[in-house]
C-alpha cells in the first residue's frame, strides 16, 4: 500500500510541476550537477522548493539565512525571491557540497547575492551573532536533525519580530510520534518541537507532506516579539 501511495504521490508531484512550473534549464542543470558530483538525492522536491520561493516573496524577504546548503538547489530558489539589494547566507558543513553549490549558484547568476559559509552550523551561527549580523527576514533550516533545537535557538537570536522560520523534514515518515525511537534524527525533531512550544515570542505549527520524497513535513514559526 505504501509503495502504491508513493507512486501516486510522485505522479501528483510531477503533475504539479508540469502544470505550474515553466521549463527551468538552470534548476535542471543544478540537479544533474548534484547527481554527477555524487551528492545525496535529498534536495527538496521542485514544488516544495517553489513553495519556499513563494513564501519568501510573500514575506518580501531582503535577508535570508539557510542552514544546510547541499548543492544549492533550495538556495537558488530562495535567492531568486530576493530584491536587487538582497542577501542570502547559507551554511554548509561539507566542503565538497559547498564547492558544488558555489558552482551551481554562480551558473544561476546569483553569486553576488549568496554567501556560503563552511563548517559546523553551530559555529557559523555563533560567528554571525558575534559579528552583529543584521536580523534575517526568513530562515530555512534543512540540516542535521540532531541539532535542530540549537539551530532554533540561534535562529531566534538572529531574528526580529516578523521573521519566518521554516524547518524541513520534521515528520520523519511519521516516526516523530515515536517517543522510544532510537533514531537520533527523530529525537532531535522531538526536542525541536518542544523548543518551538517553549520558546517565548514565537508561534509555530507544522504540516505533514507527501510527495516524490515520501512522507514527511515541515514546521513554520513566526517571531512575534
Amino acid at each position: 500500500m505504501l509503495a502504491q501511495s508513493k507512486q501516486t504521490w510522485t505522479e501528483v508531484d510531477s503533475y504539479i510541476s508540469t502544470h505550474l512550473h515553466k521549463e527551468d534549464p538552470v534548476m535542471d542543470h543544478v540537479l544533474q550537477t548534484n547527481a554527477d558530483s555524487g551528492l545525496p538525492a535529498i534536495d527538496v522536491a521542485p514544488n516544495q522548493a517553489k513553495f519556499l520561493h513563494i513564501i519568501a516573496l510573500i514575506k518580501g524577504a531582503r535577508r535570508i539565512l539557510e542552514i544546510g546548503t547541499l548543492g544549492g538547489y533550495s538556495t537558488i530558489w530562495l535567492a531568486r525571491a530576493l530584491p536587487e539589494d538582497g542577501k542570502l547566507i547559507t551554511l554548509e558543513y561539507n566542503p565538497k557540497h559547498a564547492e558544488v553549490a558555489r558552482g551551481n549558484i554562480d551558473s544561476a547568476g546569483l553569486a553576488s547575492k549568496v554567501e556560503i559559509r563552511t563548517g559546523l552550523a553551530n559555529d557559523s551561527l555563533a560567528a554571525l551573532h558575534e559579528e552583529g549580523a543584521e536580523p534575517f527576514d526568513l530562515i530555512f533550516i534543512d540540516a542535521d536533525k540532531e541539532n535542530l533545537p540549537d539551530y532554533l535557538k540561534w535562529s531566534r537570536k538572529l531574528s526580529k519580530p516578523g521573521t519566518v522560520i521554516i524547518g524541513d523534514n520534521v515528520v520523519r515518515n511519521g516516526e516523530v510520534v515515536n517517543a522510544s525511537s532510537s533514531d537520533a534524527s527523530v529525537q532531535g525533531v522531538r526536542r525541536y518541537f518542544e523548543e518551538m512550544l517553549s520558546e517565548e515570542g514565537v508561534t509555530s505549527t507544522a504540516l505533514q507532506t507527501v510527495g516524490s520524497k515520501g512522507y514527511d513535513g515541515f514546521s513554520i514559526s513566526v517571531v512575534t516579539s
